[in-house]
């Protein structure tokens, strides 16, 4: 037997270091609550450091090992421990369906990424119900926003100053642009112009080709996809913390390079562009995820098709911005679309590269992903 001592009291218990024994000793079911009340210390496991946290408070009133908030440290507070014992469970938002709890490390190749993902305590890999959007969960982080060079192209003037940039919060990211499929699903009809069959694409794959031909409008104005789903467009700083992944590089990194790189011609093993190693020509999109995902398990942020981004667009922003959560200036007559396409050469593919569009403007290279807050 061991024993407990706290400032109040012993408290005999029949433990050992197995939770099982305490679970049967109590007659407690091992099912982990959702939220995870018991993880008193917030590492995102209850095991014995949050036991010795409350134990160390046992008859006190409030703070964190009072887990059922009656005022007091007691029987009730260590039953719910002893019923959440293990590893606390990825909590799927109630707008999404559950794919994959945690990151894959097949995909997501940096431990630190994969741990800063399982710390927000929310599920890795979801779908939005309402539309069937495949989406991925980006931890919040600190990142140097702006030029990122290639080996072939220099930067332009509206990605400078180069700076520190902080996202405080999570968010959830489309995997994939969204698809001609998913945008007809919705709006009933499809105004992209690779709508049809090729040589390169089979008529059961173009529905998964990106839609394009939309304007910002379209996506995010009055009566657009967006609008009554609670997704969003993910503001600029996030689309290009997202699409980094990780990396400082000009073009990020993939499971077979997960430093990322600087050289355009390596840019077809993730990206469908214009140039060599890449569609070679093909004047088209292509069906989404084909190419190799960036560390965060994101696809066809280089290439395919320009993404628009919520954000009003200021080649001057940079300079004047907050450095926490910046969201773009008040207002302006262009909206910000990032990430290249399969028109462009590798220079339009950098991280860093921004471009500004009109608003109600429409091209066969312009789609969009989406983002939503947990």
């Amino acid at each position: 037997m061991l024993e407990f001592t706290t400032s109040s009291r012993i408290i005999p218990l029949r433990l050992t270091l197995a939770a099982a024994s305490a679970f049967a000793l109590l007659g407690i079911a091992p099912s982990a609550a959702a939220q995870c009340p018991a993880d008193i210390n917030a590492d995102r496991r209850v095991d014995n450091a949050d036991l010795g946290s409350l134990l160390s408070a046992w008859g006190s009133g409030g703070g964190p090992a009072d887990i059922d908030a009656d005022g007091d440290v007691g029987s009730a507070d260590l039953g719910i421990l002893l019923s959440g014992w293990g590893d606390c469970p990825a909590v799927t938002p109630d707008w999404a369906t559950l794919i994959e709890a945690a990151p894959n490390p097949a995909v997501v190749t940096d431990p630190a990424v994969r741990l800063a993902i399982e710390a927000t305590g929310l599920a890795w890999r979801v779908r939005d119900t309402a539309t069937q959007i495949e989406m991925i969960l980006v931890p919040g982080g600190t990142f140097n926003m702006g030029c990122s060079a290639s080996a072939q192209y220099g930067c332009n003037p509206d990605e400078f100053p180069v700076r520190p940039v902080t996202l405080t919060n999570a968010f959830y990211i489309g995997r994939f642009e969204v698809t001609q499929a998913q945008w007809t699903a919705r709006m009933g009809s499809n105004p992209s112009f690779f709508r049809f069959t090729s040589a390169n694409v089979p008529a059961k794959q173009v529905p998964n080709r990106p839609v394009e031909q939309v304007s910002w409008n379209m996506v995010a104005g009055p009566g657009g996809f967006l609008q009554g789903t609670g997704l969003r467009l993910p503001t600029e700083a996030e689309w290009e913390y997202a699409c980094r992944g990780g990396t400082t590089t000009a073009f990020h990194g993939s499971s077979t390079n997960p430093g990322g790189t600087n050289t355009d011609f390596a840019l077809g093993e993730i990206a469908w562009y214009w140039g060599p190693n890449s569609s070679q020509g093909l004047n088209h999109t292509w069906p989404v995820g084909r190419k190799r995902g960036n560390g965060f398990g994101l696809h066809d942020m280089h290439g395919n098709v320009y993404e628009w981004v919520n954000d009003f667009y200021s080649s001057t922003y940079y300079a004047s911005g907050p450095s926490v959560n910046p969201v773009g200036p008040a207002t302006a007559s262009l909206r910000v679309n990032r990430g290249g396409g399969w028109d462009g050469f590798a220079n339009y593919c950098r991280s860093s590269f921004r471009n500004g569009g009109n608003p109600g403007s429409s091209s066969l290279q312009l789609g969009f992903r989406v983002a939503r807050n947990p």
